[in-house]
């Protein structure tokens, strides 16, 4: 098989590989792609009979490098025929025999040696174009590789930089592992902590949101300081008992942008053990609160609480409303999950929170709708009986739309028989028209 040489071509491949920190199979990949536009484009010129050459026309070409003889060939690959439209995608099966290839079947395919007799012309216009492919080539593959890398990383926190601020987004940089040093990611308005400082070149942790493909810089990134999937990563690295599986985070709600500038941000963490001598809630927060202060100093003072999970939903519910103590947890109607809690009143404003937002929480975290109620003034019967009238009304509903339902059902069956019916009666009718008209055919002759 002839071969076209590349001086310093093993070379030039570990330097690339160096400098830009990508495999060797990707230097060698772009090499391979940069040099069939090399041989396209040498086609192209020297096509002397005019033929028509699409957009795919070179998709079953391709280059094979040579690594240590330095050099490389073109090959093609044929479909064998029996007698041949197109020679560049066509051989004849006898051709393929004279070739030696004796149990070559009609439609199998074969890879031939194709590089250009005229080695000389053929690999200066090659070198000229892979000098200008080349480069884009490689950043394509930087890029992509950078693209994967990050979708790796997608749902994770990593650790960002501020570089500049572009209407109400703070654009940040990330480092990345092959070659490209910094790429931007964008952290929006709403994925802002309202207690962040946002100083040029100060350093955040953020919580990779998504990862898109770019059309001209590469990936673009969103990250977020707000996402609870910060505070997951924060006490599981802070805390060793759930980086080892002891203990375990159930649920977050977090609220890190407040609808009012009058409410803090705050975060209500449910945690859990199956082991009888660990105190979940303890380990969190440490000796002394030295484990959740420093999650709390890295969410710029953000309030958290750390509540203790139960199966039992009356259980849980009380503990999410912590700090209130609550008296009572009625389960008023467990399919619509709706729920009174009973409290002092001095409780209340406590169990509500500023703004609602205690009790908004809870509500997240557990998952039942919440109803703070003055124990004093509470009227036990009475929601009793407003609640076994709402059940009441509801199952009447239920039972009507079911009864609806099933007339439907029973209409339309009865609309397919008739149908059916009807084409019966018509195709009878066929069949006696063209009897008659038999019969008077037969009698007239």
């Amino acid at each position: 098989m002839s071969m076209i040489e590349l001086q310093g071509l093993k070379d030039l491949i570990e330097s690339i590989s160096r400098e830009r920190n990508l495999p060797r199979s990707a230097v060698q990949a772009a090499i391979r792609e940069a040099l069939l536009k090399g041989y396209e484009r040498y086609r192209r010129a020297q096509n002397l009979e005019r033929k028509q050459f699409d957009e795919d026309y070179f998709d079953n070409f391709d280059v094979q490098l040579d690594i240590e003889e330095q050099g490389f060939r073109v090959v093609a690959t044929k479909t064998i025929v029996e007698e041949v439209v197109n020679s560049d995608h066509e051989i004849s099966l006898e051709q393929v025999k004279n070739m030696g290839g004796e149990g070559a079947e009609l439609g199998q395919e074969v890879v031939l040696d194709v590089t250009p007799d005229k080695k000389e012309e053929f690999g200066r216009m090659a070198a000229m174009q892979t000098k200008q492919v080349l480069a884009q080539k490689l950043r394509d593959q930087q890029r992509q590789m950078v693209q994967e890398e990050f979708q790796d990383l997608e749902s994770s926190v990593i650790s960002a930089r501020v570089l500049r601020f572009e209407r109400q987004s703070v654009i940040m940089a990330v480092s990345s592992g092959f070659g490209q040093p910094e790429v931007e990611a964008e952290l929006p308005k709403r994925e802002q902590l309202p207690n962040d400082n946002y100083r040029a070149n100060a350093t955040f942790k953020v919580y990779l949101k998504k990862v898109s493909q770019g059309q001209q810089r590469g990936p673009q990134l969103l990250v977020s300081r707000a996402d609870a999937g910060l505070v997951v990563y924060l006490f599981a690295n802070e805390v060793p008992e759930i980086e080892d599986e002891v203990v375990r985070i159930v649920a977050v709600a977090r609220e890190a942008n407040p609808p009012s500038r009058y409410v803090g941000p705050r975060t209500k963490i449910a945690v859990d053990t199956l082991d009888r001598d660990v105190d979940p809630v303890g380990a969190c927060i440490g000796a002394r609160g030295s484990r959740i202060q420093v999650v709390v100093n890295e969410l710029r003072g953000e309030k958290i609480d750390v509540i203790r999970w139960s199966p039992d939903p009356a259980t849980y519910i009380a503990n999410a409303l912590s700090p209130a103590r609550v008296d009572e947890v009625r389960l008023m109607d467990p399919e619509t999950r709706q729920t009174h809690v009973l409290v002092a009143e001095d409780q209340l404003s406590l169990a509500i929170g500023k703004e609602g937002q205690n009790v908004r929480l809870a509500a997240r975290l557990t998952g039942w709708k919440i109803d703070i109620k003055d124990k004093a003034k509470y009227d036990r019967e009475g929601e009793d009986i407003k609640f076994a009238a709402a059940r009441a009304k509801a199952a009447e509903e239920a039972a009507r739309l079911e009864a609806e339902q099933e007339e439907l059902e029973y209409d339309e069956e009865n609309d397919y028989e008739e149908l059916e019916d009807l084409e019966e009666d018509l195709e009878e009718d066929l069949e006696e028209d063209l009897e008659d008209e038999a019969f008077e055919t037969q009698h007239r002759e």
